[in-house]
């Protein structure tokens, strides 16, 4: 899974992700949330942003300020 590093895909497997299909069928949001709630003091928002990076199939340091933004504010109402 580009975009994430041997851990990440690590966590997410242990998750039941295995794909970026499976990413996209759960959603950025909701995947993040399960990895972090099995990883609580491992996991931070980066993996967040390499998750949509992925999705949108560019350099996670592409992502652009607008998305990361209202990532992070979806977070937080979780």
């Amino acid at each position: 899974m580009k975009n994430l590093g041997p851990k990440s895909r690590e966590w997410l497997a242990s998750v039941g992700v295995h794909s970026w299909d499976d990413v996209a069928r759960l959603g950025v949001v909701e995947t993040y949330k399960m990895v972090k709630e099995a990883y609580p003091e491992k996991v931070t928002l980066n993996m967040l942003y390499g998750l949509q990076a992925g999705l949108l199939e560019i350099p996670w340091n592409e992502l652009p300020q607008d998305i990361k933004d209202e990532l992070k504010r979806q977070v937080e109402e979780m």
